[in-house]
């Protein structure tokens, strides 16, 4: 790879030619050991630590000696916070508290900050999910700017911004860039491979409905695999087998259960990547302007209570109660999660790919002895309200957030840290940790394709154009943490029969536009919320664009397609 950047090649001189300076030796034993593989030379990764250590020197003086950052509690994190933290200490001088806590505890806390206007940490690693949020209150720092202003002289030179698969969803509306992408997972459909292939279930799912056993396109085959191995199949290898898993305990992470495009899969959108428009997969309409968010409700314009959002509610409540174990409906996110790598689950509808690490371990009951799955990875089969160019799934990007008007030698450090773990010299061995994947470059890697047989379809996945189609909460959501909340108590009424789903959407649709009513009373620093009046829900249900008309046949026919077909498909630059 050649050098890009005057100032890399420079830097590589002066390494080569000069004497070893303070943090040098410290350079050169990470990158001997830690920092391999990586998609630069040695000397590359040598030249590019010779610039943190030199950036560094200049906050030294001014007396930063340490930082401290927040994200939350992942593998990819936990690498960071363990073993990146140490290594920028001894390399730059300069001391990082990288603090793990829950993603919902992030949340809070930054939403704290927000209201003081004090930021409790330095740095933050906050979902890109809050964009629309950061966006209107203008609390949050415009990397854009600060890159070509008053944080370029600790601006990375081989930042190379291009590299990062991410930046799209975390630019707002007016172009500028808000948060650096530092891990990125999706949600697809996981299955058990071994299972799929074995002729005599081939032949009996066929015999029974009239199609092939294979990857799911529709809900209608999802919930036909669901039905034939908890019903028909009923037991494999000596165990109870289920075909579906999910959880529903009335917790916060309920509620990503479903603001993580739950109903944008099940069709309740409007088409458009990355989150349809007028109306978004939370069923928010925004403006012509896309700008100011003018209702959630039917009667309003928005789809949170449409026929598509009532529908995917009420599979998700039936697919749980009939076909996952009985276990499921008390379990949160994180109990969840673990539960398919026990070996019982023939399919998941919802599993974020985060988990892959996870589901690699040798012993696993899913995983063969070679160090290959036994499962595979997938694009999510999609609602029957469903169409073409809508968003096909939820895409996590984890992504470094700073506040503005704070100590601008802290929020320099920490946006040298920021850097250095998402560093050409570190990503791809981050990557290879955590397999939240998050530079082109890393992707494309021989490290990557090595690999690759034992993730599953990972790779395939983020070298395929399908990964655009997943996406994270976009900006029609005006204010992320106050609307987030409402959801999983919502559903959570669903989940116990305390209501019907018609019912719990209704209650979540009108609380929705309650918050953005106080929100308009409120102002904001741009895009402020100025809700339609309530009207007849016939004048905006439709079959040209959401809300989305109820359909008469709501369980088509189900559709499948071979794996190898699929893969096939990806590596000739299509989606499916």
């Amino acid at each position: 790879m050649k050098l890009r950047h005057t100032a890399l090649a420079l830097a590589v001189a002066c390494v080569l030619a000069g004497p070893v300076q303070a943090g040098e030796a410290e350079a050169k034993k990470w990158i001997d050991g830690e920092f391999q593989p990586s998609t630069l030379s040695k000397e590359q990764q040598l030249a590019e630590m010779q610039w943190f250590i030199e950036a560094a020197k200049k906050l030294q003086a001014k007396g930063v000696k340490e930082i401290a950052v927040v994200s939350e509690t992942i593998t990819t994190h936990e690498y960071e916070s363990k073993t990146l933290a140490k290594a920028f200490s001894e390399i730059t001088g300069i001391t990082v508290k990288h603090d793990l806590i829950q993603e919902g505890d992030v949340v809070e806390k930054l939403q704290t900050s927000m209201q003081s206007g004090k930021s409790i940490y330095d740095g933050w690693i906050s979902d890109s999910d809050l964009i629309g949020t950061h966006y209107r209150y203008g609390k949050i720092m415009n990397l854009s700017d600060y890159m070509a202003g008053e944080g370029k002289d600790y601006t990375n030179p081989g930042l190379d911004i291009k590299d990062f698969i991410g930046t799209s969803f975390t630019t707002a509306p007016d172009g500028k860039l808000y948060q650096l992408p530092d891990q990125q997972f999706a949600n697809l459909y996981w299955f058990r491979a071994d299972w799929f292939a074995r002729k005599d279930l081939q032949d009996k799912f066929k015999a029974k409905y009239g199609y092939d056993l294979g990857v799911p396109l529709n809900w209608s085959a999802y919930e036909d695999i669901a039905q034939f191995f908890t019903d028909d199949v009923k037991e494999l290898d000596g165990k109870k087998v289920y075909g579906h898993m999910d959880y529903g305990k009335k917790d916060p992470s309920l509620g990503w259960r479903f603001t993580d495009a739950w109903l944008s899969m099940a069709g309740t959108a409007d088409k458009g990547i990355p989150n349809g428009f007028p109306v978004d997969e939370w069923g928010i309409r925004v403006a012509e302007d896309r700008c100011a968010p003018v209702g959630a409700s039917v009667t309003r314009g928005g789809a949170a209570n449409s026929p598509a959002a009532v529908y995917a509610l009420t599979k998700y409540v039936d697919w749980m109660k009939k076909y996952a174990p009985k276990e499921a409906t008390g379990m949160t996110f994180g109990e969840a999660g673990p539960v398919p790598a026990q070996g019982q689950i023939a399919q998941q509808i919802f599993w974020y790919t985060a988990f892959t690490a996870d589901m690699t371990k040798a012993g696993l009951p899913v995983v063969n002895t070679d160090g290959t799955p036994k499962w595979r990875m997938a694009p999510g089969p999609n609602g029957p309200y469903w169409k073409d160019g809508m968003q096909n799934g939820y895409q996590d990007v984890g992504s470094w957030t700073f506040f503005k008007d704070q100590d601008p030698n802290r929020t320099a450090a920490a946006w040298l840290y920021a850097q250095f773990v998402t560093s050409k010299t570190a990503s791809l061995k981050k990557t290879l940790v955590g397999l939240t994947p998050i530079r082109e470059s890393d992707i494309q890697s021989q490290a990557m394709t090595d690999l690759a047989p034992k993730l599953g379809g990972l790779v395939e996945f983020y070298r395929s154009p399908a990964r655009v189609a997943w996406t994270p909460t976009g900006t029609n959501v005006p204010d992320y943490p106050k609307l987030a909340q409402l959801w999983w108590k919502n559903v959570a009424q669903a989940v116990t029969g305390e209501k019907t789903p018609q019912a719990a959407m209704d209650n979540l649709a009108d609380e929705m536009d309650q918050v953005m009513a106080r929100l308009e009373r409120a102002g904001m620093a741009r895009c402020a919320p100025k809700l339609n009046p309530k009207g007849d829900p016939a004048k905006w249900l439709s079959d040209t664009g959401a809300p989305w008309k109820k359909l008469e046949n709501e369980k088509p026919k189900g559709e499948t397609i071979a794996y190898d077909t699929l893969l096939s498909a990806w590596k000739a630059g299509k989606v499916r």
